[in-house]
């Protein structure tokens, strides 16, 4: 049985649902979770703490995720984590001019990362940024991470570290900044009008991080920034509606593919919608 921590410190659209990637249906018997989170804040006190209770569970891997993951409350957690020799991954959004520094940071510390560029920075400006609107971005990112590939990959990469635990072996960590193409790749479309579709999706989705960084930090006055985070918004749903419409095509062709995970951690797969998994 392999233990797997999950600190959640802030939110990216990733992060309600990790655990969940792995065992969808709570059936698997080779693996357990234990999550801790330090809800939307992610300041050095706030990191410290959770990571703290983290390392008292002695998990055999954790998964760390946060926006912008070169910010000192992350890398508290790292520095934290590097003195247990415990294998880590961590998982953050795009950090625009610092991502060369934050993956060479990560790397050198033996450590794993999934840097997910089309999982984009809210538009975070109080007038803007209500919960109901901070609710419907994320479940636009989700469907664009689930449909698009982001979800196919992470759960594949993480599968390979898992089996490696179970067999006694020091794990492989990946250090992947998740992109269109790798995106693609793992989403496996069967049709190319639906990859085209995801492939734009993906593309709007990577384009609305910037336009939230200028709205939330580059412009000034209330009547400037609110039609740039509005805009960014407004993208983001419409690279959702985009992942929606590739997976109808897929749909519509009855070849979704489906890949749920076995009671023994094993990845199966089918294509027909009444056929079983195998």
């Amino acid at each position: 049985m392999v233990k797997i921590g999950i600190i959640k410190c802030g939110n990216i659209g990733i992060s309600p649902v990790l655990d969940l990637l792995f065992d969808e249906i709570a059936e698997r018997e080779d693996i357990t979770f234990r999550v801790v989170g330090s809800g939307p804040k992610l300041t050095p006190e706030h990191c410290e703490e959770v990571t703290k209770l983290m390392l008292d569970i002695k998990p055999d891997l954790i998964m760390f995720t946060s926006p912008n993951t070169s910010l000192p409350g992350p890398k508290k957690s790292r520095d934290m984590i590097q003195t247990t020799g415990i294998p880590a991954i961590y998982f953050s959004d795009q950090p625009g001019r610092k991502a060369k520094e934050v993956k060479e940071e990560i790397a050198g510390r033996g450590m794993g990362y999934f840097i997910i560029k089309p999982d984009a920075m809210i538009g975070a400006k109080r007038p803007f940024l209500d919960p109901v609107e901070m609710c419907l971005y994320n479940t636009d990112v989700l469907k664009v991470l689930a449909i698009c590939g982001v979800v196919n990959l992470i759960i594949a990469e993480v599968e390979k570290v898992i089996d490696q635990l179970k067999a006694g072996s020091k794990p492989e960590l990946p250090q992947i900044v998740i992109n269109r193409n790798k995106a693609l790749e793992a989403a496996r479309f069967s049709n190319q009008y639906a990859k085209c579709k995801a492939s734009a999706a993906l593309d709007a989705a990577e384009t609305v991080s910037g336009i939230n960084v200028e709205g939330c930090f580059m412009v000034k006055g209330r009547e400037n920034y609110l039609p740039v985070v509005g805009s960014a918004h407004e993208l983001m749903r419409a690279a959702a509606k985009l992942a929606d419409e590739a997976r109808e095509i897929e749909k519509a062709n009855d070849s979704v593919l489906r890949r749920p995970h076995a009671k023994d951690g094993k990845i199966l797969e089918k294509r027909e919608f009444l056929a079983k998994p195998i």
